[in-house]
């Protein structure tokens, strides 16, 4: 089978947009089994807070099903999917108070092959046209819905006095979700299905209109356009917001089976140096760019992983107080439980060794193609405290302890698409297709779609192009040279504060739902910039649960689950608890998404 999708959304009557949707390809450009995701989010809870409930909990759920595909479980996989992205709203009402009350509904469905599976809490909808015949696949939990299965049971309930059908009975809160469903089994689709993702928007259409306008739409963006127009023409008084997803399936005619690829760069081998210089390779063999966003009919332009609002947001407000992280003992956050069959072979890196006598300043590395490397800055050596210093702490982040670092500099700023360009033309390789779409000053805007696989290849291809020795850091490089000296949650203060970094819920008044440039915020002590959200970075070691064992010279951590890297310093997608200074992330080593990039590092 192959698919056509297309997705849009319109405010209607209401002054803010608090949808969000999703469309991404998963899978390798060349895998067996590729599949499609896409997922539609309905926010409540008022302007703003709809917004972002609607927007982390997309986003939370893409990162958990993009980093478990392909899957045996692919049920499974969206089920728990759903309570991450329950688990990301928790912990974020549970640090700012003045979030509290939002949430949302949701419906998403992975196509593996020619197999629909899907999930949904509340009353958005999954509609299957087959032969001119629309069918709803998945339940409605509203208070209307449990009226109707009640009497399709045979046991009718009279309504209760005060309450309305359209009453939502479970939903993403942060609380625990009533129902969810999610059916074991999934659906075989045939030729000429047209699948319907859509918000309780297109209720206003009655079954037969949806049946007549989707069944003389010639192609699934036609389907989208013309079923938004026919809510905008209905001119209820009160529309909502409505968001919909047209996927067409037809049978492929020809399959074109592509050359395969070079294995992607594997990363070090036990007893390798994570910083080779004489023998970095002249060319790599060509990485699989994973994890690609790919978002169809873009009414407005640009390949944006969300379109939850048809302008950017406007800020939060909530008082100073309200957004108060009093200390890393609020950690509460999206658990990350790390595979039980993990790899025990990892990277093995000598230890930091002492360099020659400290350096300081900035400066920038020639490169024999011509212009200059990255701007790095000398971060002086030292002691810190690494860690979270409560007991109460995430289990990933304990226990804390004392680390030792010998000098080293790290990139003054994340890497940009322009200095990833480089790279991509002098090697041969492939530019991720949403950085060609980015429409934006390639030299300011920090690079993501990037595996850590090429990041790694990137570091080989920079010490190669300088002769110096360049790498990814180390967890207690980054954690180091992040807090700058710092003890408290977040590298300036103990509260997450106002437009100190580009997050969630930062209160910057920049588009909240992608990057921006770098160097927008102050810089640490250090006089490194954004660490702290619009892009979570791959550091070079793998994941462990915690940090028993963990060396003590700002080395790599041997062993651990090597499949999936640590990710630090969270996005532009994370709430307050991503932002501090000891959280940690993990992502599959293979795939990258819009909210990860990455940074460098240097020996004396």
């Amino acid at each position: 089978m192959s698919f056509d999708v297309a997705g849009s959304q319109i405010d209607g009557a209401r002054d803010y947009q608090e949808d969000a949707f999703l469309i991404t390809h998963l899978g390798d450009s060349d895998s067996e089994t590729p599949g499609s995701l896409v997922v539609v989010a309905d926010g409540m809870g008022g302007h703003a807070a709809g917004n972002v409930a609607s927007n982390m909990a997309v986003q939370t759920f893409n990162r958990h099903i993009s980093s478990n595909f392909p899957s045996d479980d692919i049920s499974g996989a969206l089920y728990e999917a759903v309570l991450q992205a329950n688990g990301s709203i928790t912990a974020t009402v549970a640090e700012t108070a003045a979030l509290k009350g939002m949430g949302c509904t949701l419906v998403s469905c992975v196509i593996e092959n020619d197999i629909l599976r899907w999930v949904s809490v509340g009353d958005s909808h999954l509609y299957l046209l087959r032969a001119g015949e629309l069918s709803k696949r998945n339940a409605d939990h509203s208070y209307g819905g449990f009226l109707d299965r009640m009497a399709e049971a045979g046991t009718p309930v009279e309504p209760e006095a005060g309450f309305s059908r359209n009453m939502l009975m479970s939903a993403l809160t942060g609380e625990d979700i009533a129902e969810i469903d999610c059916p074991a089994e999934g659906l075989e689709l045939e030729d000429g299905d047209r699948v319907i993702l859509c918000s309780d928007g297109v209720d206003t259409l009655s079954r037969e209109t949806i049946v007549e306008i989707a069944g003389g739409a010639d192609s699934a963006k036609e389907c989208v356009d013309a079923l938004l127009q026919g809510v905008e023409d209905a001119q209820a008084p009160r529309q909502d917001n409505t968001t919909v997803i047209v996927v067409d399936v037809t049978e492929k005619v020809e399959e074109i089976v592509p050359e395969p690829d070079p294995e992607p760069q594997p990363g070090p081998v036990p007893g390798e140096d994570p910083f080779p210089v004489e023998e970095a390779p002249k060319k790599s063999p060509i990485g699989l760019i994973v994890g690609i966003i790919v978002v169809l009919a873009l009414l407005g332009g640009g390949a944006f992983m969300f379109l939850g609002q048809s302008e950017a947001p406007a800020p939060i407000e909530v008082a100073p107080e309200d957004l108060i992280v009093e200390d890393e003992d609020e950690t509460a956050g999206e658990e990350t439980d790390a595979a039980e069959d993990a790899v025990s072979e990892a990277p093995v890196a000598p230890p930091v060794q002492a360099g020659p006598p400290e350096q300081i300043g900035s400066f920038r590395d020639k490169l024999k193609s011509g212009g200059d490397g990255p701007q790095m800055q000398w971060v002086p050596s030292g002691q810190f405290m690494m860690g979270n210093r409560l007991a109460s702490g995430d289990p990933d982040e304990l226990p804390q302890h004392e680390v030792t670092v010998s000098q080293f500099a790290m990139g003054t700023y994340e890497i940009t698409i322009a200095e990833y360009r480089k790279y991509i033309e002098s090697t041969g390789k492939q530019m991720p297709r949403q950085a060609r779409a980015v429409g934006a000053d390639e030299s300011e805007f920090p690079m993501a779609y990037v595996s850590w696989n090429d990041a790694l290849s990137y570091t080989r291809w920079l010490s190669e192009q300088t002769g110096k020795q360049y790498s990814l850091p180390t967890e207690a490089q980054w954690e180091y040279a992040h807090r700058a000296g710092s003890t408290s949650a977040y590298f300036w203060g103990r509260k997450l504060g106002r437009s100190n970094a580009h997050c969630l819920t930062c209160d910057t008044g920049l588009e909240s739902r992608r990057a921006t440039a770098n160097g927008r915020f102050n810089p640490n002590k250090f006089d490194i910039y954004d660490t702290s959200g619009n892009l979570s970075e791959w550091t070079y070691d793998c994941y462990h649960l915690n940090y028993n064992n963990a060396p003590t010279d700002g080395s790599v951590f041997e062993g651990g689950d090597c499949r999936v890297r640590v990710l630090r310093g969270g996005s532009f997608a994370s709430g307050p608890d991503g932002l501090r200074s000891a959280a940690r992330d993990k992502f599959r080593a293979d795939k990258g998404n819009d909210q990860v990039g990455f940074r460098v590092i240097r020996r004396p």
